[in-house]
């Protein structure tokens, strides 16, 4: 049985008239009836009862119809479906973020998501500290992450997201709990709450700043996401250097304090140069033509956190 039979057959079932059926079909009538002659033939029963005034279903002809008019409809929408995917309107990405991330930029990306390309699916991991979000690229266990570049691998590509001050995370009792930005020169004697994970790029921006402006910092106690970090600053055990994106979480008893420095950390989104996915560069163009995403080539990958820039260099 061919669905070019299953075509026929539906069409002069609907019709109840192998004219018109012809018609519909654009073909001549004499070969549509062979052709279901042909398919009635093979299935071994009478699918239509003939008169010159009427065609009607045999029973066998109306149990037929349910299924082809199913078989006919399963194909079409999976035609749909790969026309979709192919053009990039439709599949599954998986998205990785920093935690911050989660609750500022992710939401951005996934209303132009919804917006844009409407047939995409997106699976977040949030809570992916910016070496893990690599580790994961490179294994492909995700698609596109949300991270602090630069990048260590060479088969990753970015763009900047946006740019960020940092901010001083202090407890509500403390010297520099104030209005006013503080120097990064004023906390040489602080003890400080820090990421802690090899190669994180926020402790190694913070790490530089600090040796700019003349010390190094105390690395007293380590936390692996920044909800930690902030209890750890309220319960008066250090200060924290953070992302401005810090803001979106509220811990009782810390206060978030500008710095006068020029120091900023950026935010990128990264993805495997050479993935092939239609998807992945349909959201991509969307997310450039409404600005979640910077039109400029991103950052070259390095092999050692020390290349990180800072201040006004970037």
């Amino acid at each position: 049985m061919e669905i070019r039979q299953l075509h026929y057959f539906v069409t002069v079932a609907r019709t109840r008239h192998f004219g018109r059926a012809a018609e519909r079909l654009h073909m001549a009538q004499s070969p549509l009836s062979q052709a279901i002659r042909q398919l009635e033939n093979q299935l071994g029963v009478p699918l239509f009862t003939r008169t010159t005034r009427r065609v009607e279903l045999t029973p066998a002809g109306e149990a037929l119809l349910q299924d082809a008019e199913r078989i006919l409809d399963s194909i079409e929408a999976a035609r749909t479906r790969v026309q979709l995917v192919g053009a990039g309107n439709a599949g599954l990405l998986r998205v990785g973020s920093t935690g911050l991330a989660a609750l500022r930029q992710l939401p951005q990306l996934a209303r132009i998501a919804a917006r844009e390309v409407p047939g995409l699916v997106l699976r977040f991991q949030p809570n992916l500290l910016t070496p893990a979000q690599e580790a994961a690229l490179e294994e492909d266990r995700i698609d596109l992450a949300v991270l602090r570049p630069p990048l260590r691998s060479p088969g990753l590509s970015s763009r900047l997201i946006t740019r960020e001050r940092l901010l001083l995370a202090v407890p509500r009792s403390h010297r520099l709990a104030g209005e006013e930005p503080v120097g990064l020169a004023e906390l040489r004697d602080e003890e400080f709450v820090v990421y802690g994970v090899p190669h994180s790029v926020v402790d190694t921006v913070v790490t530089q700043a600090c040796l700019s402006a003349g010390f190094l910092p105390r690395r007293t106690h380590q936390a692996a996401e920044t909800s930690v970090m902030l209890t750890l600053v309220a319960a008066g055990l250090g200060v924290a250097l953070l992302p401005e994106a810090a803001r979106a979480l509220h811990v009782e008893g810390v206060r978030l304090v500008p710095v006068a420095d020029d120091v900023h950390i950026d935010l990128a989104l990264a993805w495997r140069s050479a993935d092939p996915s239609p998807a992945l560069a349909r959201l991509l163009e969307a997310l450039e033509a409404n600005g979640f995403i910077s039109p400029h080539v991103g950052f070259p990958a390095v092999s050692a956190p020390d290349a990180v820039p800072l201040g006004g260099t970037r």
